[in-house]
């Protein structure tokens, strides 16, 4: 199985130098009427934020100028803007054709009604008027562990270090378990963890497993190799507040946090579930056409470890 999920490693490592895509959120927040305090926030936890520009309908201006400043892994931009006739305008957003980020709309009006909308990352733009966001959440969720290359590599290298079947479905919800916990703490606000070092240790969790899977080929049994599911669990609590930050600091209406959070998460996990099966499909599909070349079954511990603790000291870096 290893030397057939050589291929998957590979893969990740081809495009696994970008951290996972998280959205943009974009705030407008009625204060007086016609009168808004808009926030535009940008991920920036590993490079320059994504170039994205508002444009707002003729009767519209600024107030002031725009201040900007980084916290929190992210660029966020602070303006206030006049514009009576919001709320059946449509509001460009230039830079989103092309960028892999979507953009979460937080809309709040003075007189108590609120509304969130997901702009999805090739559109030019929304119309404020447009369907709430509900069910947008579970494609987030999807495309947040699709393009999680960390998370992705963590169960990829769960999935060599457990060959048979009923060990690998109970590490595998141990490790669904876990993150779902910390996700749903992270996202209600019960516990705040910083980001960034946050992201950084989920890097070192990797290459703690990249070193197991040696182990364990060299015929050394540890507690990876004979407690998974507790290994998964408790590196599963950690992942979880990586998941979090797609949908923590997005200004989601407390009503809707639960029917959020749980949309979500059902989405990172039918993302995961497609992962695990099409990992194992290709173990099964490969096993033959790499059965002669036994050298590869070293090449994945390998190739996650290296490609792990770069992660790390970029992420290292970045907090610094």
């Amino acid at each position: 199985m290893s030397r057939a999920l050589a291929a998957a490693v590979s893969l990740l490592a081809s495009v696994g130098l970008a951290h996972e895509t998280l959205p943009a959120t974009l705030s407008l927040t009625e204060r007086e009427p016609g009168h808004f305090d808009v926030q535009l926030r940008l991920p920036a936890r590993e490079g320059a934020p994504p170039p994205l520009r508002l444009g707002f309908p003729p009767g519209c201006h600024p107030e002031g100028e725009a201040r900007q400043v980084f916290e929190r892994g992210a660029s966020v931009q602070r303006s206030r803007l006049a514009c009576p006739a919001l709320r059946s305008a449509r509001i460009e957003v230039e830079g989103l054709v092309g960028s892999p980020v979507d953009l979460l709309v937080r809309l709040r009006f003075g007189d108590g009604g609120s509304k969130t909308l997901v702009v999805p990352a090739g559109q030019t733009g929304f119309d404020v008027q447009g369907p709430t966001a509900r069910w947008e959440y579970l494609r987030l969720g999807v495309e947040h562990i699709l393009t999680g290359f960390d998370h992705l590599l963590f169960v990829l290298g769960l999935l060599l270090l457990v060959r048979r079947v009923k060990p690998l479905v109970q590490t595998v919800t141990a490790f669904t378990l876990a993150h779902s916990v910390t996700l749903g703490l992270a996202v209600l606000g019960v516990v705040r963890v910083p980001v960034a070092p946050v992201e950084a240790t989920i890097a070192l969790s990797i290459v703690f497993l990249a070193r197991e899977l040696v182990r364990q080929q060299q015929g050394i049994t540890g507690l990876s190799s004979r407690q998974p599911w507790l290994v998964a669990f408790s590196f599963g609590l950690l992942h979880g507040f990586g998941f979090a930050g797609a949908l923590s600091g997005a200004g989601i209406p407390q009503p809707e946090i639960p029917f959020a959070l749980l949309l979500f998460n059902v989405g990172v996990e039918l993302g995961q579930l497609a992962f695990v099966a099409a990992c194992l499909l290709l173990a099964r599909a490969g096993r033959s056409l790499l059965a002669a070349r036994s050298g590869w079954a070293r090449v994945p511990p390998y190739a996650i470890g290296a490609l792990s603790a770069f992660w790390f000291l970029q992420r290292l870096a970045v907090m610094w």
